[in-house]
Parts: structure tokens; sequence; C-alpha cells
């Protein structure tokens, strides 16, 4: 009997969109109202990957240390880029196609991201993607998130499936470590954001394209 394909759990940004532009924007907006000096685009890469609260808490690390009232600035934060989530994100080459052909293979398909939920739906809605995922949590759907194995494991519950038909793609340490903690298999883009290699994260298998995803998935032997 031929199994169903396996569930694919896709991390948001720097696998599926090229947001950090949008990111960078909103944190310098937060910064220059703080006080504070700008950052670069790629000192703002460099800080991408472990959800918003820790983005700007290292943004304000970055220009003169932590302010008194972070809260405050993490709300400002939330508020500046949920009105522009998505001018200046942009879509990966070949994602649109692939997750075409992936639907049409019968692959069910997740977000597991650390973004928080409105503005990962934004994100969605904004490159009419939603329609390819059965589940979305964001950083804040669940008590957890990545790297707690129970993000993914808690979108893989949302769709009634388990850890042994499943794998994670993403491009950062955080998705390699929620992966293999939660005994999913991990493809990892070798774009993206991260602070180290990417022949370093440790993923069962590293592509150079999105559009590598099926041939990697035979690697799996999934």
């Amino acid at each position: 009997m031929n199994q169903c394909p396996p569930t694919l759990v896709f991390d948001l940004d720097g696998t599926l969109v090229h947001s950090a532009p949008d990111l960078h924007a909103a944190l310098n907006r937060v910064l220059d109202e703080a006080g504070r000096d700008a950052l670069t685009l790629d000192a703002v890469i460099a800080m991408i990957g472990d959800g918003v609260p820790t983005l700007v808490a290292r943004g304000f690390a970055a220009t003169g240390g932590p302010p008194d009232d972070l809260s405050a600035w993490l709300a400002r934060f939330h508020t500046l880029y949920g009105q522009d989530s998505a001018t200046l994100t942009t879509l990966y080459p070949g994602v649109m196609d692939t997750l075409e052909a992936l639907k049409s293979a019968g692959h069910r398909m997740a977000i597991c991201t650390n973004k928080p939920i409105e503005a990962t739906n934004a994100v969605l809605r904004s490159f009419d993607l939603a329609r390819f995922f059965d589940a979305v949590a964001g950083g804040d759907s669940l008590p957890v998130r990545k790297p707690s194995p129970g993000h993914l494991l808690g979108v893989l519950a949302m769709m009634n499936a388990g850890p042994e038909r499943a794998a994670m793609i993403g491009d950062s340490p955080a998705d390699v470590a929620t992966a293999l903690n939660a005994g999913v298999p991990v493809i990892a883009v070798a774009y993206g954001y991260r602070r180290v290699p990417a022949n370093d994260l440790g993923a069962d298998v590293l592509i150079e394209n999105f559009s590598d995803i099926s041939a990697a998935l035979t690697r799996l032997g999934l």
C-alpha cells in the first residue's frame, strides 16, 4: 500500500520570504524614536530568527544597551511592523511554483514561525500563500516557540499529523534544533538568515534552492 506524502512544515522568514527589509525598516523607526542610531540591513539580518522580542532586544543592545521600557518599544515595533509587514518583503525564487507542485503531489503543509501570528497571516495573504497551508503557528500561537520541539509538534497536532511522516524546512539553527529535538527530519536552505555557515547547521539535507525540496525528500526516503 502506498503511503501518503509526508507532511511538510515550513519556516517563513528566510525560507519562503525575504522579509528582512520590512523588519529592518520597522526596527530602525523604533530606534529612531528612541533616539538611537540606525542599523544597517546586514546588521538586522544577523539578528533575525529567534522571534520579535529577541530582535528588538538585539537592536537596542547594538545601539547602546537595553532601554528602561523595552516592553513599550516592543509594542511599538508590533504596531509599526503590523502597518508595513509586506511592503518591502519578497518571495524567494521558486517558492510559488514549488508550493504548487508539492500541493498537487498531495503533501499537506504548515507554517511554524517565530513571527507573531498576525504579521504571519498578513504576509501569507499578501503573497497569496495562505491557500497552501492547513495550519499556521506563529511565535505567539502556542505556549512555546522554536527552538522548543513543542512548537513543531504543536502545529503537527493541529493537522492530526505525527512526526513519523513529516519534514521541516527552514534556514536557521532554531529550525534545525526544533526539528531534531522533535524527531523530525530537517531540510535546510543554503540562503536565509543565520549567524553560522549553512554547512554547520546540522540539517539532514542542505539545499541550494527552494525548488530542490522534492529531491531532498527523496534523499530522506520520504
